[in-house]
């Protein structure tokens, strides 16, 4: 591989040109000489305004190493779920065969790194990785694409359901002080099929400081079936920018659950786009902050045809002096007619010094649409606590189940029961700290 030129920026960003076959070079280097061009954002830039990336550009990141000695056990809190299953571990990037454990898979199911997939068979991944999120859109995302090594990969073929779900865990250990990954993962999902995939991002050191910068791209074919839970419970020092790319087909389901609670500084870019009639499009999101996090969720839903749906409702409970950042847009090509379009975010402050940025956008160029959006920002309702102090319940318990229902009504949307009841629990025990 040649050499390319590569600014400050992306020294400090533990970025270089990583290995692949023949046909991914030119995508890395494109990627590369797009970061080269533009450099991280700023507050000038309206997309990052609210999104407080000083202490990423301003640290020379290292590449994390391939180190770090985990037990099964140690996992334990993190992997949840059922022995068909298919769980796969990677450590501060990257993939450990002896934590993982793939379950038994349908014909033509394919369940593997990217890496191991990149080398046994990289040409029937050249049409989709690198091929739908992309790189102008963020300069994270062309860094990730520049330098990714590692990550997750789930394919079905057309009409294939698998039974169980797929669970990526990124554990970050303490060797991962002061260095970064670019976790790269890839869901393609053919017509007909259906599958449940779970995103999980951890640590085994919540004290140290380090950067996950993920870019997960999916592919839902028509008619297909995908439902996709992503849970950040990074260190609360570490910072955690991360993109989901979703392209979907005709008649396909797209159901999308995230909750944000760990990292100092968490995004999350979750883009969306409705190729096709007839798609259904749910988006779910939860985050909790506390101390002085930053939770920040950037959405983007394109409808780009007629006759679809989506469904979008976003919540926070924030503590202490935290802040969370939403910003929902909803984009109506004139061609996309009888387009039913609702977007929610409510948020619950906790305190007086915890702050909220909200902005949800619609912007529809088509005049048979049905489009709202809504947020609203406040506290603990008066008259709800009043009602459960009269029967009884002491104020701080009063406090506290209310705040739970506030944030169950939407984990309550996690299809997959032994999730959902994983994320409840989740939620009541941080609440209860």
């Amino acid at each position: 591989m040649s050499e390319t030129y590569l600014p400050d920026d992306a020294t400090r960003a533990g970025t270089g040109l990583a290995e692949g076959p023949e046909w991914l070079e030119p995508i890395r280097r494109r990627a590369a000489e797009r970061f080269a061009a533009t450099g991280f954002p700023s507050s000038r830039h309206e997309e990052w305004r609210f999104t407080p990336i000083a202490p990423i550009v301003g640290t020379a990141w290292r590449p994390a190493p391939a180190s770090g000695e985990v037990t099964g056990d140690r996992l334990v809190p993190f992997i949840f779920g059922h022995p068909e299953w298919s769980t796969l571990v990677f450590v501060n990037g990257w993939f450990s065969e002896g934590l993982s454990a793939i379950g038994p898979l349908p014909h033509g199911v394919r369940v593997s790194s990217l890496a191991e997939a990149l080398r046994a068979d990289g040409a029937s991944l050249e049409a989709h990785l690198g091929r739908h999120a992309p790189i102008e859109g963020s300069p994270f995302t062309a860094i990730n694409t520049a330098s990714f090594r590692d990550g997750g990969l789930v394919y079905l073929p057309a009409g294939v359901e698998l039974a169980g779900p797929v669970h990526f865990v990124y554990v970050s250990t303490p060797e991962a002080g002061g260095t970064v990954v670019h976790p790269r993962n890839l869901i393609v999902v053919e017509r007909g099929a259906r599958a449940s995939v779970i995103e999980s991002y951890v640590t085994l050191a919540p004290g140290e400081v380090y950067w996950n910068n993920p870019v997960t791209e999916v592919s839902a074919g028509a008619g297909s079936w995908l439902e996709h839970t992503r849970i950040q419970r990074e260190s609360e020092r570490a910072h955690h920018v991360g993109l989901t790319h979703v392209d979907q087909q005709r008649d396909s389901h797209y159901r999308s659950f995230t909750m944000a609670m760990g990292a100092a500084l968490s995004r999350h870019n979750l883009h969306v786009r409705l190729n096709d009639e007839n798609i259904e499009t749910l988006m779910y999101g939860l985050y909790l902050t506390q101390g002085e996090q930053v939770a920040d969720n950037h959405t983007a839903i394109f409808h780009d045809q007629p006759n679809c749906r989506s469904w979008e409702v976003y919540k926070g409970v924030l503590e202490d002096r935290s802040r969370a950042v939403f910003n929902g847009k909803v984009f109506v090509k004139p061609e996309a007619q009888k387009t039913d379009a609702k977007q929610t975010n409510r948020n619950l402050l906790l305190s007086d010094g915890a702050k909220v940025d909200t902005k949800p956008q619609l912007e529809i160029f088509a005049d048979d649409v049905k489009c709202t959006h809504g947020a609203t920002v406040g506290r603990l309702d008066d008259v709800a606590l009043f009602y459960a102090r009269s029967r009884g319940i002491p104020a701080l318990a009063a406090e506290r189940l209310l705040t739970y229902a506030f944030a169950a009504e939407v984990v309550e949307e996690v299809a997959l029961e032994p999730v959902r009841l994983e994320l409840e629990r989740l939620v009541r025990e941080r609440l209860a700290e």
